[in-house]
């Protein structure tokens, strides 16, 4: 369900103690909604400063006169949707499937359905524990990230898997192709990762970030390229990919972090969950899972390896 309602400010004088204020801040401070609802109000033209449209990152002085209309979610909530789904393992307790490129993991702004959550409520045919928008979820990918994710039933295998991701246990491993050969075999990349401040639709390393350690090692060398595998010891956003692109080996064909080449079949990056481990919440059982890479991803892989 998707509902909207506006907030409207006809004549709002920049005070002194305003002045140098971003715009979106300063209209995300006195409408209530979030920066990213704002900037997208911007792009619409509907936010005005001194009767002309203004960017979102236009500082403004004092005197100015600020005008703004804003559409915010007023209901967002997840439903079920008839989507195939690759189910890879169920029990009573847990679900492990394996996400195809292209697809979001939850619903959120820009996304409000056709995405795995939805899939999976509509395959249990009830409701699931945790967050409305995140039900049963203990970690996510991103939406051009194809591979394994595991998700809880219920409430008590939800708690016990959201502690041991906190606590590390839970065993993820990827596969990707990024530009260049990494100079040594195998190694670790450390960088605290929050907002690109540059650009807000980014993450970037960033001192005040939150912290990230990604294990890299050699699987094959090719000509130009060379496919790793990743393991992580954190799971921030966008995380392997900005790790990546900083070391300079930008994950293949990854349009916010690298540049996207048209003679790949795939939607994005070229990176796939081929791994995943956990001990079984309730049974206490060790549980792994193995996923190929999806057609696309090897047709790439194909591509690059050739002489």
């Amino acid at each position: 369900m998707w509902g909207y309602c506006c907030c409207r400010v006809l004549l709002h004088v920049v005070t002194a103690d305003q002045a140098g204020t971003r715009t979106d801040v300063l209209v995300a401070s006195l409408s209530g909604a979030s920066r990213t609802l704002v900037a997208r109000s911007a792009r619409g033209g509907t936010i005005l400063v001194n009767g002309a449209p203004a960017k979102p990152s236009r500082p403004l002085e004092a005197g100015d006169v600020v005008e703004f209309e804003i559409a915010r979610a007023s209901e967002l909530i997840a439903m079920p949707q008839a989507i195939p789904l690759d189910l890879v393992y169920e029990d009573p307790d847990v679900l492990v499937v394996d996400k195809p490129a292209g697809m979001v993991t939850h619903p959120a702004l820009g996304a409000v359905d056709g995405t795995l959550v939805n899939a999976v409520l509509a395959h249990v045919d009830a409701e699931l524990p945790g967050d409305a928008l995140r039900p049963g979820l203990i970690h996510r990918l991103d939406r051009d990230t194809s591979g394994l994710l595991v998700i809880a039933k219920n409430a008590p295998s939800l708690a016990a898997l959201r502690a041991a991701m906190k606590r590390r246990e839970i065993g993820r491993e990827y596969l990707g192709i990024v530009r260049g050969v990494p100079e040594h075999a195998r190694g670790v990349i450390e960088g605290a990762i929050g907002r690109d401040p540059r650009n807000r639709l980014k993450y970037a390393i960033a001192a005040e970030g939150r912290p990230a350690i990604t294990h890299y090692e050699l699987r094959e060398a090719f000509a130009k390229h060379a496919e790793l595998v990743f393991r992580l010891e954190t799971g921030r956003t966008h995380q392997i990919r900005v790790h990546l692109a900083a070391s300079g080996h930008p994950i293949l064909n990854d349009p916010v972090y690298g540049r996207k080449e048209n003679r790949f079949e795939l939607p994005g990056q070229a990176l796939h969950a081929w791994r995943l481990e956990f001990v079984h919440p309730r049974t206490g059982q060790h549980m792994q899972f193995e996923a190929a890479p999806p057609p696309a991803y090897e047709h790439a892989r194909a591509l690059v390896s050739a002489p």
